[in-house]
């Protein structure tokens, strides 16, 4: 039998046993303020756990180090056995055990949705509001049977995780970006701007970077342009990355970048710090929103332009969305090649389009369009970059490769990527790697 099964024959039982009283309203009262109503099986077993929690809190040392998660998980199970053989509680191994991981997640963890973080398959975690959970699995969008217990849980939740990165989320900023220590990248809202209640999306880091291999065999990239992708990277081509929300820009920006030889000194600048590169020296930057008085907010414009005087071989920015996209073209046309980003755009067409409109929202004074149309354009065909676009389809992601490879009067030209276009980028790695004392 159930622990839920068996809680509700004990209701019925003592609801039988006790004899009508008719209370004051004093008693009502202090019942309310005492101890919420169990109503139910399901009540009672949130109130056993919630006690036992709250018992193990306090009687935990305060000076124990949470870091060292295989100690104080030992001494959180010593203390969870007595405190079961002293109330004289009987559950099974199973029921033990699946208690036992809820009060670890609530007290060393992210709560309930802690099994999904570590489950491996979960691509994405949605709360909206502390009843709606939904998670991504397999590329789809499923319902989960797990909730939470009211807004100030969820709450909860969203201060351990942005409280360690010295970010703050409240009525006044009640909208934060942040990541997990693994790298997985969160967006919280809260009321009164989420009407539904807290709202978290976590978009789940594999614990296992990918590879180029993995994009190959799910037949995301052909054979042959992965070997194309490795080649311009060595080559020293900038590169962007263009896609939906969702369709794998980060991921194959991290994969992109993996292919950058070790003598390199990488510079990397995002939002939210999310890309895992294996190289030695590589230096990682953070940008930060602005602090309750409205001061020191580092934006990836400022971090750009600072990048810039740190003597970085490559730059790579997790994502371009406003004027730090200038400083990124002058960058990639002055000394450093090899550089990478990612745009939002739905074609590489459109991502050129916006390229040239996040050029606008640098805050420079610029001179009226066609001026800036002479000015602007030439350095993004002079990068003679080729763009590597991401089209999620119902099955699995795709990589579309184009280059622009001029002007045509005021517009852009596109071409297709060619064997010939292969075969040089392929003679330029060759070069670069045996300038690194590689095999080519």
């Amino acid at each position: 039998m159930s622990l839920l099964k068996r809680i509700e024959r004990k209701q019925e039982t003592n609801k039988e046993q006790q004899p009508p009283q008719q209370a004051s309203k004093l008693q009502d009262l202090r019942v309310k303020r005492s101890a919420p109503t169990i109503t139910n099986a399901r009540d009672a077993y949130l109130d056993l756990k919630t006690r036992l929690q709250q018992r193990l809190i306090m009687e935990m040392d305060p000076t124990t180090d949470v870091s060292k998660t295989a100690e104080v998980r030992a001494t959180i199970q010593d203390l969870f056995d007595n405190m079961l053989a002293e109330e004289q509680i009987v559950l099974t191994k199973t029921e033990r055990k699946a208690l036992f991981d809820q009060i670890v997640a609530e007290i060393l963890g992210y709560g309930p949705i802690q099994g999904y973080l570590t489950a491996g398959d979960v691509g994405e975690i949605m709360v909206n509001g502390p009843k709606h959970i939904f998670i991504e699995k397999g590329g789809k969008i499923i319902r989960s049977t797990i909730e939470f217990e009211d807004n100030d849980h969820v709450m909860r939740i969203i201060d351990r995780i942005v409280a360690p990165l010295g970010r703050r989320i409240d009525e006044a900023s009640p909208m934060v970006d942040a990541r997990l220590p693994d790298g997985s990248r969160v967006n919280a809202i809260i009321p009164p701007i989420a009407l539904n209640g807290p709202t978290i999306t976590i978009r789940v880091f594999s614990k296992k970077p990918l590879t180029i291999d993995n994009l190959v065999q799910w037949g995301t990239v052909t054979p042959e342009a992965a070997e194309f992708l490795r080649a311009i990277v060595i080559g020293k081509c900038n590169i962007v990355v263009s896609g939906g929300t969702g369709s794998g820009k980060t991921t194959l920006l991290n994969i992109l970048s993996s292919f950058i030889p070790e003598g390199e000194r990488i510079v990397t600048i995002e939002n939210a710090a999310e890309l895992q590169l294996a190289q030695e020296h590589v230096i990682t930057l953070e940008s930060r929103p602005a602090n309750v008085e409205g001061r020191g907010q580092v934006s990836i414009q400022d971090l750009v332009i600072n990048a810039l005087r740190m003597r970085p071989d490559r730059i790579v920015v997790g994502e371009c969305r406003g004027g730090e996209t200038l400083d990124m073209l002058q960058a990639m046309n002055t000394g450093h090649e090899g550089s990478m980003t990612t745009a939002h755009a739905n074609n590489p067409r459109d991502a050129l389009s916006r390229i040239e409109t996040m050029c606008m929202m640098a805050g420079m004074d610029l001179p009226s369009a066609p001026s800036v149309n002479k000015l602007r354009r030439p350095w993004i065909s002079s990068s003679n970059n080729p763009v590597c676009a991401m089209v999620r389809a119902r099955s699995s992601p795709s990589v579309k490769f184009r280059a622009w490879k001029g002007m045509s009067s005021p517009c852009l030209k596109f071409s297709a990527l060619s064997r010939r276009a292969l075969r040089m980028a392929r003679s330029s790695a060759v070069y670069d790697r045996q300038a690194y004392g590689q095999k080519p």
